[in-house]
């Protein structure tokens, strides 16, 4: 299983406080972002990894964990740097519900192995986890012998934007822990799905014993993060729009992005940072067949620097104020 270096995918140092760690993660998926890019194939797989490391790093209980794997971390090489306490990985074998690779989706190996099975609800430290550890007893022949169903598995999926809004159907490949091949399975992602709910596949688990039924698959969904938006509860959406000290001021019309293409929003006059325009059903699909709302939150941005000119104009400002 090779190493995942996520702040090496971001682009950040080790120590590199939240924010920076945002900002590293929207500048590089508005850069590989497949709806922009020219080779959509290879933006989508660069987009996974960055979205992966941000999934890991954008959290700070997950990134204290991914701190505390070992001094391997630093090297990107073959993964050795040793489990954390109070962690389990499991690597598989008779009876076992671990080591299982999955493909198709969305995440590496390594996630699975140490994030998996929790999605953005967090669980399990460990992919492929067990549910129940060997679930029910049967008996056969009047009591004479016993069947034993097979144990659950868990696994990640991640989904973009446009799949909660649209459903679709993926492709995820399952190879078996006892070398008995590399599995495809079409999964359902329904349409309004929501981040940690779980998708269960029948019968896709570990085998049962004695004649005793398979175990089932379950898929925990995670929401692929997006440079313009923001998930909020409800199926809310919020895209941070940043104007100048004179936008806010003076008010306006300005353009700003939604799941259906950008569209034109009047800015009131007067209007402070932080203050939210409401866009009604422009958000995220809900399961009972509603929409959420997408909510523009206003921001100031200042200059960076001043030339001699914008210096006086700033002055002049000040004294009439």
């Amino acid at each position: 299983m090779q190493f995942q270096d996520y702040y090496e995918v971001l682009g950040v140092a080790k120590d590199a406080p939240q924010d920076e760690i945002k900002k590293a993660f929207r500048k590089l998926a508005r850069k590989h972002h497949p709806d922009v890019a020219d080779d959509k194939e290879a933006a989508e797989e660069e987009f996974k990894k960055i979205n992966e490391a941000y999934e890991v790093l954008g959290d700070p209980e997950k990134r204290k964990k991914y701190d505390q794997l070992g001094a391997d971390w630093k090297t990107g090489g073959g993964f050795g740097g040793g489990v954390p306490p109070g962690w389990e990985f499991r690597t598989g074998g008779s009876g076992d519900a671990g080591g299982f690779d999955f493909g198709g989706t969305g995440f590496s190996d390594f996630f699975e192995a140490f994030f998996g099975g929790g999605g953005a609800g967090g669980g399990s430290p460990f992919g492929g986890a067990g549910r129940g550890g060997g679930g029910f007893e049967f008996r056969q022949g009047g009591g004479a012998a016993r069947a034993r169903r097979g144990a659950d598995i868990e696994g990640s999926l991640l989904v973009t934007l446009a799949e909660v809004n649209e459903g679709s159907v993926r492709e995820i490949t399952l190879s078996r822990p006892d070398g008995s091949g590399r599995e495809t399975l079409k999964v359902r992602v329904p349409k309004g799905v929501e981040a940690g709910q779980q998708l269960r596949v029948s019968g896709k688990g570990n085998p049962g014993g004695g004649g005793g039924p398979s175990g089932d698959l379950y898929l925990t969904i995670s929401i692929a993060r997006h440079p313009d938006f923001e998930i909020e509860t409800g199926g809310d959406l919020v895209h941070e729009c940043e104007l100048s000290p004179a936008r806010l001021v003076l008010g306006g019309t300005v353009s700003v992005p939604t799941l259906d293409g950008a569209i034109k929003v009047r800015i009131p006059e007067c209007s402070q940072p932080g203050d939210r325009l409401r866009l009604g059903g422009r958000g995220l699909a809900k399961a009972d067949g509603g929409q959420g709302d997408l909510y523009v939150q206003l921001a100031a941005k200042f200059p960076e620097s001043l030339s001699a000119g914008e210096r006086a104009k700033w002055e002049a400002l000040q004294d009439a104020g």
